[in-house]
């Protein structure tokens, strides 16, 4: 009942989503062009249900920044595990971290949601290479359907250090409800009010 429930809320809320996103879309594709040459969506290669998925986002770097991944390797302010994060990232736009900020850059995973690629709700995202990485006892969250929010990220998404992301994680897992998903959906309302509560 619990899967039937979220899946019916899911196709929901995304559809309510994606309504948003063609209100905002001229306005954000506007931004986002004037700011910088390439593309509006970036495609990003996510680990869901065990196999690799392209999520979509609004694109906040500047075009092909990717590569410039391994030059910043020296940079990187997480060395407790595999994830990659610099504090002012050079790759990102002015408009990019706007969109950031608030989220907005998120919002067209509704259409993957509502794909059932990833759920509203559910473990972090993890890049192909990030997942490789971790831990024996967590590899059974690369079988998990992914989210675009969880309990990790409102419980302090980046700022959270990598054992902690792995076990907010795994509790939803061995956790889940119906409840806790609509709990972990109002909280992450609340933060797009206050984005400076994570």
């Amino acid at each position: 009942m619990y899967l039937i429930l979220k899946r019916i809320l899911d196709i929901i809320l995304s559809c309510v989503g994606l309504i948003f996103v063609l209100i905002i879309f001229p306005f954000v594709a506007l931004a986002i062009k004037l700011n910088s040459r390439g593309p509006v969506f970036f495609k990003a290669k996510r680990i869901s249900q065990g196999r690799v998925v392209i999520i979509y986002k609004f694109r906040t770097m500047f075009q092909n920044a990717h590569q410039d991944k391994n030059n910043l390797k020296h940079l990187n302010e997480r060395s407790d595990g595999p994830f990659f994060k610099i504090k002012n990232d050079p790759r990102i736009t002015s408009v990019g971290k706007t969109l950031r900020k608030f989220w907005l850059d998120e919002t067209p995973q509704f259409w993957n949601v509502l794909k059932g690629d990833i759920s509203l709700v559910g473990p972090r995202p993890y890049e192909p290479d990030e997942i490789n990485k971790y831990p024996k006892d967590y590899l059974f969250l690369r079988q998990e359907k992914s989210g675009i929010t969880g309990l990790s990220q409102v419980k302090g998404s980046s700022n959270l250090t990598f054992n902690q992301v792995l076990f907010y994680d795994a509790y939803y897992i061995k956790n889940r409800s119906f409840w806790l998903d609509l709990k972990i959906i109002w909280k992450t309302i609340l933060l797009l009010f206050n984005p400076s509560g994570v």
